[in-house]
């Protein structure tokens, strides 16, 4: 029989609008259907999550929190030794970064500094009687401790959790009393380290500086120079400022007298018998000087009563001029004496070259220990200064203190969670036993697997229309076999009997006298001019669906297609 390309068109237009929510329908149709074992596993889960929530230990949680601050900062001498020296500052950490509280958190964490109180909780919890054989130290930090950074601060957060509410505080107590320890454990190590170091370096400089000094001494008695000798202008002194006593010191000091007097010798020499020559060191002849005077102030007297040609007068000048040349002459011969005194001294004071840079470089040396020792022993005194500076341990911020109500478990939120896994788990096996179980519900699914067009979709519940779908039926596609041959109507599955009885009867009014056959035995309804399939939701399983087919296909009679009786189906 020909089928309505217009009614399949129709047909296929509309499912193709109402995939998802056909789709969201099938779902909620199979957990519906299922509901009975859905409310079974989710009462189960409800029950085992409110047993384990009311028989679990409540977990008790203490809190405390503790400011990581740099204990190792030094008091103002050593800061400034540090600066000039950062050899000891790296040994105690103290120029370290302050960038490492990441570092110091996981630090903290570790058994180095947290396995006293770890095997504190392993021995009570085996007084108590509890089997501890299977313990680990990460596994116990992992489950009962937490420590982290406050957001944005150097504040360490630490909470502990256990079943044993009395065991909290003790562990809070001595968790804090660790990182207090901790604190300063470095500050120390470094610091007698430091002392250490120090004083081995001394120990081994005093050594080379007796040595160094020794050599400069001996070397210094064989050439008759002394320490200060060795401190030349080449070594940062000047003329003025060479040590006094030291050889090079009186060689300048003579070779100045020298010259001076060489230029004073000079200018006697160059006086003649004009005037007299006065040299500041020699002591003046009196006698000689005092007859100058006289014949100064004769001369004087004279020289305001006569003419400058007077006899007189010029015997004056004359013996004020041989009185001149003598007192210059008795100044020349004592300068004279003075200048080879002088440079026999200068000679004696001369050292060959070879001999002083030698010397001096024997007495930097050995001056350059002392200081490094002087240095050295500073620093020493310093840290051992420090080293008697108590440090202060890390600043608790909060007491140690013990929450109020156990923090687990939350028995609300465990028959919360437990209910939810019941509802997700019983959803999840009630699709998969709606599955199981063969039975097609669904429209699309049935027109997948019947060979012939959806002719009319039927309300269960709402018999009443079946009475214009029935004519419809009897004047359009099963009217086309023209005259009173027979017409087949095939129940699929388990069609109710009520609604298979009402729909037959409908048919047959509808037909008017035309034999109807109803039945399920392709090889009664093969006679029939043309077959029409009746079919409902869950009354078929796929299996049968799909030997119906076959047989069809087999058996070769014209169908006009199948009619749908929906309980689900709504005409509002």
């Amino acid at each position: 029989m020909t089928k309505n390309p217009s009614s399949n068109q129709a047909v296929n237009v509309s499912n193709a609008q109402a995939d998802d929510e056909i789709d969201l329908r099938q779902v909620g149709g199979a957990l519906l259907r299922q509901k009975r074992l859905i409310a079974a596993i989710s009462g189960s889960a409800l029950l085992l999550s409110t047993l384990y929530a009311f028989t679990r230990k409540p977990v008790w949680e203490g809190h405390v929190q503790i400011v990581l601050q740099n204990n190792d900062r030094p008091t103002s001498g050593a800061s400034a030794l540090m600066q000039s020296n950062p050899g000891p500052a790296n040994l105690i950490g103290i120029n370290a970064g302050e960038s490492q509280l990441e570092t110091e958190v996981k630090i903290l964490e570790s058994p180095s500094v947290l396995k006293p109180v770890y095997d504190f909780v392993k021995a009570s919890k085996a007084k108590e009687g509890e089997d501890v054989s299977d313990w680990s130290y990460s596994n116990w930090a992992k489950d009962n401790l937490t420590i982290e950074l406050a957001k944005g601060t150097s504040v360490l957060e630490i909470a502990y959790r256990d079943t044993q509410e009395n065991l909290i505080l003790p562990v809070i107590k001595r968790i804090s009393k660790a990182y207090q320890v901790y604190s300063n454990r470095d500050r120390t190590r470094g610091l007698n380290q430091a002392v250490t170091y120090l004083a081995e370096q001394i120990k081994k400089l005093k050594v080379e500086a007796n040595t160094s000094m020794r050599a400069a001494q001996n070397f210094g008695l064989a050439n008759d120079l002394g320490v200060k000798d060795g401190i030349g202008i080449g070594a940062g002194a000047t003329a003025g400022n060479i040590p006094s006593g030291s050889v090079e010191n009186i060689r300048n000091q003579v070779q100045n007298k020298v010259n001076a007097l060489q230029q004073q010798l000079k200018a006697a020499k160059a006086s003649g018998g004009n005037h007299v020559y006065v040299a500041p060191q020699l002591a003046a002849n009196e006698d000689l000087y005092a007859k100058l005077q006289s014949i100064e102030a004769q001369l004087q007297e004279k020289s305001s009563l006569l003419l400058p040609n007077d006899p007189s007068i010029r015997a004056l000048e004359r013996q004020r001029q041989s009185l001149t040349s003598v007192i210059n002459q008795q100044t020349i011969g004592l300068l004279i004496g003075e200048l080879q005194t002088a440079q026999a001294q200068l000679a004696s004071l001369n050292r060959p070259h070879d001999v002083i840079l030698k010397h001096r470089e024997l007495v930097r040396t050995a001056l350059q220990d002392e200081k490094t020792i002087a240095e050295l022993e500073g620093q020493l005194q310093v840290m051992q200064l420090e080293q008697a500076r108590q440090g202060e341990p890390w600043e608790l911020i909060s007491t140690p203190t013990l929450l109020d109500k156990p923090v687990a478990p939350q028995k609300k939120r465990i028959m919360a969670l437990g209910l939810l896994a019941g509802l997700v788990a019983g959803s999840g096996a009630a699709l998969v036993a709606d599955r199981r179980t063969g039975l097609v519900f669904s429209t699309d699914e049935l027109q997948s697997l019947l060979p012939c067009p959806l002719l009319k979709h039927l309300p269960a519940m709402v018999q009443d229309t079946w009475i214009d779908a029935a004519d419809l039926l009897a004047s359009g596609p099963l009217a086309e076999t023209g005259g009173n041959a027979a017409i087949a109507l095939i129940p699929l599955g388990n069609v109710p009997s009520g609604q298979l009885q009402a729909f037959s009867a409908e048919l047959r009014r509808a037909l008017k006298g035309r034999e109807l056959v109803v039945s399920n035995d392709l090889r009664k309804t093969s006679e029939c001019s043309t077959q029409l399939l009746l079919a409902a939701p869950g009354v078929v399983t796929r299996t049968q669906l799909s030997q119906f087919s076959q047989k069809l296909a087999l058996q070769g009679a014209p169908l006009a297609g199948w009619v749908l009786i929906d309980p689900e189906l709504d005409l509002g």
